[in-house]
């Protein structure tokens, strides 16, 4: 069995990822950053994978410790691990310094260990934030010199620092662009900022939807799309978007939910000035402010060409992922 070292598969799509590589036979080794995690992690993954494969290494974005050790005798890297909030912090740096020097760390120590490839989980955000409305592909890139919030900021900053990293060495890499990631989630607490959007939504604490409109997946694609590029021969040094070709309003997935009977789900649009206003006070709002009104579509023709991507439907993402929430 080939050895691959996962980052992140404590949280959302991490999870799924180590479930669709055991479920493919491969070892997997999960860094944390405590062991206090792994029993509940292994718990999750187990719902839905054998988890026999999977062992744990402590290992911190923030420290040379234990990254060598990790990376013993695996062939291939998943770098899922990145700090991620849709509220703004106090200051950017506690987002971008993990996720850009995090990124550095573990393709040197992956390049010192022979690793063959690694795959780095990126965002569409790297891609279009400070761009208007329109038509985007995997040769594009947000615009740093536009107000895009820090979690936009840590993300481009850190992929492009993995090109130049990977250039160094002889390993290859891939990433993977995801969108607005839904489907349920595997962890009895549930992480991640879709699935805290999500439970605000059923919840009833949000009271407009927001104008927002974006590329959507379903966590297991993506989970999916991370696997398959990890071997794909043409997969190596390329960008590919995991979205929908066209954005998906927030306002459908309020209608999908609705008609599944969740009542609590707003109704109403929010006013963009009001959101402005509300920005002033709210972090997490003012997160939103960059996205608030524009609307990208993505050429996502190489994620169906190279990694033969099988969307699962957009809807049945939504309704899953609120039945797991409300479980």
């Amino acid at each position: 069995m080939e050895r691959v070292l996962l980052t992140g598969v404590t949280g959302y799509i991490g999870q799924h990822c180590a479930a669709e590589l055991l479920r493919q036979d491969y070892k997997v080794v999960g860094t944390i950053r405590s062991r206090a995690k792994a029993d509940a992690t292994r718990i999750a993954i187990a719902k839905v994978a054998p988890v026999d494969g999977l062992s744990f290494v402590e290992a911190d974005l923030l420290a040379d410790k234990g990254w060598d050790a990790a990376m013993r005798e695996c062939t291939f890297v998943m770098h899922v691990a990145s700090p991620f909030a849709l509220g703004e912090p106090n200051n950017e740096n506690e987002m971008i310094v993990p996720a850009v020097e995090g990124t550095k760390r573990v393709i040197v120590a992956a390049q010192g260990a022979g690793v063959k490839r690694m795959v780095l989980t990126s965002s569409t955000f790297a891609i279009i934030a400070g761009k208007d409305s329109g038509r985007y592909g995997p040769d594009d890139w947000s615009d740093l010199t536009a107000r895009i919030g820090a979690y936009a900021k840590s993300k481009t900053l850190a992929e492009r620092a993995a090109w130049v990293a990977a250039k160094a060495g002889s390993m290859e890499l891939t990433v993977i662009a995801p969108g607005a990631v839904f489907g349920p989630s595997l962890g009895a607490k549930m992480e991640g900022q879709s699935v805290a959007l999500m439970t605000d939504m059923i919840g009833g604490k949000m009271p407009m939807i927001p104008d927002m409109s974006m590329g959507m997946i379903d966590v297991r694609d993506v989970a999916r799309l991370h696997v398959k590029a990890m071997t794909a021969v043409d997969a190596a040094g390329k960008r590919f978007i995991a979205a929908s070709a066209e954005p998906i309003e927030m306002a459908t997935v309020a209608g999908v939910l609705k008609t599944a009977g969740y009542f609590r789900v707003p109704s109403r649009k929010a006013p963009t000035i009001l959101l402005k206003f509300i920005g002033l006070f709210d972090r997490e709002v003012k997160g939103m402010l960059p996205f608030i009104g524009r609307a990208a579509s993505f050429d996502n023709s190489a994620t169906f060409d190279t990694l033969e991507w099988k969307p699962t439907p957009i809807e049945t993402s939504f309704r899953e992922m609120a039945a797991a929430i409300t479980a």
